[in-house]
């Protein structure tokens, strides 16, 4: 099993750290976020890890390497100077992962989620970890029903986590349910929750839900917050 980690935002909201440091390196806990990330895929003996970057992308194999020092190969699947979206920049990453099902793990977000938890065969397309709505997001992303399967809409709206098992196949057909104005370029630019959604319609999106720590270090508050906790751990 391979995994992606999504590296290739532009941080804007957590500047001025991110002006000259990509997000996901910037340092939690004695630890670049994205290192927790690594080590935590390694535990699970996922050893072949993609890195989709854009925003400052050298810096990520200066300051990783080719992942050796956690016992993976790292590949950097880089999108130009301006990021695909998260459709896109899957899309794009494909090719290096392969036809099989993956991890995906935003490299911005911090958890005590254990990775062993998620399925190597999610029953449809994709296994989304649901979290408890964080202050800054009060409305949620989808709902999780009581069969396990994620909706586009219902009571109690969770949180996407940013954190999930992925088949390559989800992108199959992905035109039809896209209309982002990015879908019509090369590369292709577009999101991946109206494909999500799309899927979410026909049952083939399963979740959980995540009641422990998670954090989206989105702001530098946020990132001081993290740091505090992580501090008193």
């Amino acid at each position: 099993m391979k995994a992606l980690i999504f590296a290739a935002g532009l941080g804007e909201r957590m500047r001025p750290l991110t002006d000259h440091t990509p997000k996901p390196l910037l340092r939690a806990g004695g630890k670049r976020l994205i290192e927790w990330h690594l080590e935590k895929l390694a535990a699970l003996g996922i050893a072949d890890i993609v890195i989709n970057t854009s925003w400052l992308a050298s810096q990520f194999p200066e300051q990783l390497g080719d992942g050796e020092r956690w016992g993976v190969s790292i590949r950097y699947s880089y999108e130009g100077d301006r990021p695909l979206e998260t459709g896109g920049g899957m899309l794009h990453a494909l090719p290096l992962i392969g036809a099989e099902p993956f991890v995906l793990v935003n490299g911005d977000v911090w958890s005590d989620y254990d990775f062993a938890r998620l399925p190597r065969e999610p029953a449809g397309f994709a296994h989304l970890v649901m979290v408890d709505r964080p202050a800054q997001a009060t409305q949620g992303d989808f709902a999780l029903d009581a069969d396990g399967f994620v909706r586009a809409d219902g009571e109690d709206r969770l949180t996407y986590s940013g954190i999930g098992v992925y088949r390559p196949q989800l992108l199959d057909d992905w035109r039809s349910h896209s209309s982002d104005a990015g879908a019509d370029e090369t590369p292709a630019r577009f999101r991946l929750a109206p494909i999500l959604r799309a899927h979410m319609a026909q049952g083939r999106i399963t979740g959980e839900h995540h009641r422990g720590r998670w954090t989206d270090v989105g702001t530098p508050e946020r990132l001081a917050g993290l740091e505090r906790e992580l501090a008193g751990a």
